[in-house]
């Protein structure tokens, strides 16, 4: 009876501390990507604690100029350090030649933050800027054309601040259908439509209730 004891116990503690290890890892995997993904009824897709260009939860910032329509427009992305705020940086020239006319700073969404946007009732950006107007364009599945995107217009002033734009404030611009959210691919913040000096820094990105 003894050595039954002794053969059983070894196996059932095993078995319990393999248990008890896969629930930590479950744990540590999935329950800090859903308490950051939804604090305060927003979905926070990046707050910059990277270091890098990719965001907190999903893909990587691109750089995309006018370059790929020819035209002229130049710009850079780096990550930087604003009044003690780690921020993603976009600056550079924006050009009107060989009719061309933008830079931006453009996020693929990630399957996970495209799953999880429904109910959700705008998009915020937290910015630092250099007194000029900035769109942030939507692309979504039923987009196609390079030009095509739904827009809203923001000002982004030489200090830190969060705007806020609900998602019935985007216009579309050269398509005909509405914005389905459902159907949200791409994010961008775009310097555009003038000559100018683009300098903009972002701190938080994400969507609200």
């Amino acid at each position: 009876m003894v050595v039954d004891r002794i053969t059983v116990m070894p196996h059932f503690m095993g078995t319990k501390l393999i248990n008890r290890y896969c629930l930590l890892v479950v744990l540590l995997v999935f329950y800090p990507a859903q308490t950051l993904m939804s604090t305060q009824n927003v979905l926070i897709i990046d707050d910059r604690k990277t270091g890098d260009l990719y965001v907190t939860f999903g893909n990587k910032w691109n750089l995309v100029t006018d370059g790929v329509m020819g035209g002229v427009s130049e710009g850079q992305l780096t990550v930087d350090l604003i009044e003690n705020r780690s921020c993603l940086r976009m600056r550079g020239d924006v050009s009107l030649e060989n009719n061309g006319g933008f830079i931006q700073m453009a996020l693929d969404l990630s399957d996970e933050v495209i799953e999880s946007i429904s109910g959700y009732s705008g998009i915020f950006v937290e910015v630092y800027g250099n007194n000029q107007e900035y769109n942030i364009h939507l692309r979504t599945q039923d987009i196609w054309l390079p030009w095509q995107s739904y827009r809203a217009t923001f000002t982004a002033m030489p200090e830190w601040k969060t705007h806020y734009v609900p998602f019935v404030d985007f216009t579309p611009y050269r398509i005909d259908k509405a914005l389905d959210i459902s159907r949200l691919k791409r994010i961008g913040l775009v310097a555009i439509g003038r000559k100018f000096n683009a300098d903009l820094c972002i701190g938080k990105v994400g969507f609200y209730h």
